[in-house]
């Protein structure tokens, strides 16, 4: 994954994200991209405002992860967040490595709508200032980025 304009955080496994055999539990993969998600947000200014401010909030609409190799308890990893499109829908897409060696053990992406707040209204479009912050931290033509994920 190109890391350019990405946001990563360093997790170790702790002892409840594990089932009986000492594995991630499946779930756990999604709340690990959420992590990352709100790195990004964060690094790009996007985190949430002092109440009372009109915002964004970006609830999912879809995600998708491929298990590639277990993550298992106090594994330590790096789970990093990419956003790969910002126009009608935000899409982000994620990865997951062991620490120790790099080995790849997830893959996922995550789509999101943009509502409105405090009005609760959804909009038909990424506001332009939340896509302009997204693009800000990438050294990428945003077109052909957008032109990969076609609704």
């Amino acid at each position: 994954m190109d890391n350019s304009g990405s946001a990563s955080v360093q997790i170790r496994v702790p002892f409840y994200d594990v089932d009986m055999l000492q594995i991630v539990w499946h779930g756990n993969y999604l709340k690990y991209f959420d992590l990352a998600r709100q790195a990004l947000f964060l690094k790009c200014g996007l985190d949430m405002p002092l109440s009372g401010e009109r915002y964004y909030v970006f609830p999912v609409i879809h995600t998708s992860v491929k298990y590639r190799y277990p993550l298992k308890l106090n594994d330590e990893f790096i789970c990093t967040a990419t956003p790969k499109a910002a126009k009608v829908k935000l899409v982000i897409d994620f990865e997951i490595r062991l620490l120790s060696n790099g080995r790849l053990c997830a893959t996922g992406r995550s789509e999101h709508a943009a509502v409105r707040m405090p009005e609760i209204e959804m909009e038909f479009r990424i506001p332009e200032k939340v896509e302009k912050a997204l693009w800000s931290i990438k050294d990428l033509n945003k077109e052909a980025i957008i032109a990969e994920d076609p609704l």
